[in-house]
């Protein structure tokens, strides 16, 4: 055989392989394999022997289409549809309205609980023939249902006896892209942004359709589209013709639009010499582009604005408050039922006070002077998006407000897309974390949902981690960050296990051999990453801009707060950023309960210790260990709990195609090498300070401090531009 065929044949192998991963890692968790176990696919096949689903729609429709096709895969063959709705119908999916009324008349109490976006799924006796029912208020209802049945089918559950009646708790569930205008992802890894601008809104590519399907599938129901560091030319006529087209399109999977919106638009684009939001001019020129927004789309959802904070421009330009630059905003998408969301992710160069401290002070003051129709977007803790951080203070503190929760689904701070790390753990930990703010009902999801203080909107938010890669995240895994996140935001009070669980069941295989054992690794993964990066309440040590790789020496930026340095605080004396009473004291920025028990070394938790105190570094912990000795020990802890994910990585190839084990166990490999990066870095820079031994079970460096100082990093993925 010639090289030149040798050569071929290995392309052609290449790609096939490629082709064949693509379409594993395309399908997300709605691939939708047939069922192997002969007796539940034969329990399917009885329930599905007549079918009948309401059309008249476009939501309708879609959700016939949804319910066509997984039926089709996953009983493996054709299913026959009714057109007339008869009692003989063995499975019945239908709007309340259009029920027979003996069978609207039993479900009476469950319409009323489940509101516009719930549905029912129960199984029942009707003349003799047993009859499931997937019934709801409103179209959007059934959609959902049907989302939920095929869920079930596909991880093999009975629906014989099903009793089900679901509805969301949170109201705005939201995807916020941080995408720009050239297809760049500002925090992105997994390629480039899939909004293409150039070629809308002639052409619509089908992954638009294939995006909308997988939110809808996991009840994401709103998505702000480009940047929170935002261009002012996506509120133009041209973009607006894009943005139009799609809308049409998510607008059949229940999604609604929103822009983000430049507060220096008035002038950028508009022609006007200022942007103070208590200039008539500006009011009437946000008021008309409001006007021509909803011209073209008539349910946008409104407007999401990064203001003052990180050089975005905002009302404080012209010694206006947030609430004045957000209420005129407000008022100008009142007319047509808009809301605005105003971030409080807030930090100014001209505050030298505790970065932590700025979103608090800043807002707090201005609980109630909101409209009704703006929601405040707060990030899950004060700095921004950590491996972990504690509550942020403004959760409970501002009752007289509608607040939402933002939380990071892309991994900015947590490896990137080559890093395994089961994010809802993260989200799980602080939507259960208490407030104190009341007696009872104060959790973050309490405040969130609206059960510590009823609101007019609630919401939650989630930064998007998809892009143009085959298997839109970057990392196989990382598709579980975006499908627990929607989990989360239709009901926080989910557990991760559960989460775990329903996404490898639905995207690998149902076997027990393969789930249990890789449940286990999602949910230690979390705890993994915050070992080997920031353990015992370290924070943002992470190296400057693209914040790859560890950079605890960083210390020469411009502005304090950009600085790892400022942070720890690490010194011959100990390390960590004192935030107690004889500190910066944001400590009393919480509920007295937690300020007690934040600021107390006794009842701090370990894993804020460093957050909330500067410590010795002989310092003796619960556990007999000094500080350092424990530093130590938790940095190598993360390694090797990265080496026991991929021990069990490796036990569970049997049950996997070759393309979907090898391409997590290389992955896993970088993740290694760089969990050892860290410890290494980190460890050698804190023992310039320390001067201690590392302790018994902890590995040597394999490099000196210089050299992981001379790394750089210059186009590492998801760097801000410049421009930004």
């Amino acid at each position: 055989m010639t090289n030149k065929r040798v050569l071929f044949l290995v392309s052609l192998w290449c790609i096939n392989c490629a082709l064949g991963q693509a379409k594993e890692g395309y399908d997300l968790w709605l691939g939708y394999s047939k069922i192997q176990d002969s007796s539940i696919s034969e329990e399917y096949l009885e329930i599905a022997q007549y079918v009948y689903v309401q059309e008249g729609t476009a939501v309708l429709d879609t959700a016939g289409e949804e319910l066509k096709n997984g039926f089709e895969k996953l009983l493996g063959r054709p299913q026959d549809f009714a057109t007339i709705l008869t009692n003989s119908n063995t499975l019945i999916v239908s709007k309340r309205e259009n029920l027979a009324l003996n069978l609207s008349d039993r479900f009476t109490a469950d319409f009323d609980e489940i509101g516009r976006e719930g549905y029912i799924l129960k199984s029942i006796q009707s003349n003799g023939n047993s009859v499931l029912i997937l019934s709801a208020n409103e179209d959007i209802g059934i959609l959902y249902g049907v989302f939920r049945l095929l869920h079930l089918m596909q991880t093999g559950q009975k629906l014989s006896s099903i009793n089900l009646v679901d509805a969301p708790k949170i109201d705005l569930r939201m995807l916020n892209h941080w995408d720009n205008l050239d297809r760049t992802v500002e925090r992105g890894y997994a390629g480039f942004s899939i909004w293409n601008w150039q070629k809308l809104p002639e052409y619509i590519d089908p992954r638009y359709i294939d995006y909308a399907r997988a939110n809808a599938s996991i009840g994401i129901n709103a998505v702000s589209l480009t940047n929170v560091n935002a261009n002012a030319l996506v509120l133009t006529p041209m973009y607006l013709k894009k943005v139009t087209t799609l809308a049409n399109v998510f607008r059949s999977y229940g999604i609604k639009v929103f822009f983000t919106a430049r507060f220096s638009a008035p002038v950028e684009i508009g022609g006007l010499d200022t942007a103070d939001p208590l200039d008539v001019n500006v009011q009437e020129w946000w008021n008309s582009k409001a006007k021509e927004i909803y011209g073209e789309i008539p349910d946008f959802g409104g407007f999401l604005v990064k203001a003052n904070s990180e050089g975005q421009p905002g009302p404080q330009n012209y010694d206006r408050t947030h609430a004045e630059g957000a209420n005129m905003l407000a008022k100008a998408v009142k007319p047509f039922n808009g809301t605005v969301i105003w971030r409080a992710f807030v930090y100014s160069e001209h505050d030298s006070d505790d970065r932590a401290k700025q979103a608090y002070a800043e807002f707090v003051p201005l609980d109630g002077k909101f409209l009704e129709n703006v929601v405040v977007q707060t990030k899950n803790g004060p700095i921004d998006f950590q491996p972990r951080e504690p509550l942020h203070p403004l959760f409970g503190a501002m009752p007289n407000t509608s607040q939402m929760i933002e939380f990071q689904i892309t991994q900015e701070y947590l490896g990137f897309s080559t890093h395994l790390v089961f994010l809802p753990k993260l989200f799980e930990e602080v939507l259960d974390s208490e407030t104190y703010r009341k007696e009872k009902g104060s959790t973050v999801a309490e405040v969130v949902d609206g059960t510590f203080k009823s609101k007019r909107i609630t919401g939650m938010a989630g930064v998007a981690n998809i892009g143009t890669d085959l298997n839109w995240t970057g990392h196989p895994f990382a598709q579980a960050n975006w499908y627990g996140f929607g989990k989360l935001a239709w009901n926080p009070y989910l557990s991760s296990e559960t989460i775990a669980e329903e996404w490898l069941r639905a995207t690998y295989t149902n076997n027990p051999k393969f789930v249990e054992p890789i449940r286990e690794m999602m949910l230690n993964s979390r705890e993994a990453v915050v070992n080997y990066m920031n353990p015992l309440g370290l924070h943002h040590i992470f190296d400057t801009g693209h914040h790859y790789g560890p950079g605890p020496w960083v210390s020469e930026l411009s502005r304090p707060a950009w600085n790892p340095t400022y942070y720890h605080n690490a010194d011959v004396n100990g390390i960590g950023f004192d935030r107690t009473a004889s500190g910066s004291n944001a400590i009393a920025q919480y509920s007295r309960t937690l300020e007690k028990i934040f600021g107390n070394l006794e009842t701090c938790p370990k894993e804020y210790l460093l957050w909330f105190h500067h410590l010795p570094w002989d310092y003796k912990l619960k556990n007999g260990e000094t500080l350092w000795n424990e530093m130590a020990l938790k940095y190598q802890e993360g390694v090797d709990q990265v080496e026991s994910m991929i021990t069990t990585w490796k036990s569970i190839k049997p049950y996997l195609k070759r393309t979907q084990y090898e391409e997590v166990a290389m992955l896993l490999t970088i993740q290694l090498k760089e969990a050892k990066w860290w410890r290494d870095a980190c460890l050698l820079y804190f023992q310039t300070f320390s001067k201690k031994e590392l302790p018994l079970g902890v590995d040597k460096p394999s490099n000196s401090l210089d050299y992981f100082k001379s790394l750089k990093f210059p186009f590492a993925p998801g760097t801000r531009p410049r421009w930004n």
